[in-house]
């Protein structure tokens, strides 16, 4: 049976900087990031703070996904977020338990 991935976005602050990740562990990624674990994109602007995710049981359809998503424009990816979170409230106590 194959793990269940996720696709995630995570920003510094409400209509911040957006990245949009994909993972086989969501709390050990966020993790990383709310850390600084791994320097790049992600820890440069402090983006740790989770505002969307979702999950997918097909490793191909959430790289599908995250790919499309990176090819939306910001507006579309604003209204996502929006559409369950509209708040901007930071998920990683959700996911974190």
């Amino acid at each position: 049976m194959p793990k269940e991935m996720h696709v995630y976005i995570v920003t510094n602050k409400r209509l911040g900087t957006l990245y949009i990740g994909v993972t086989k562990d969501l709390w050990r990624r966020v993790w990383e990031h709310r850390t600084h674990a791994m320097p790049g994109f992600t820890d440069r602007y402090n983006l740790s703070r989770l505002v969307w995710f979702e999950t997918h049981m097909n490793p191909t359809e959430a790289i599908r996904r995250e790919k499309g998503l990176k090819r939306w424009n910001r507006a579309w990816k604003i209204e996502l977020i929006e559409k369950t979170n509209p708040n901007w409230r930071d998920l990683w106590h959700d996911i974190s338990g």
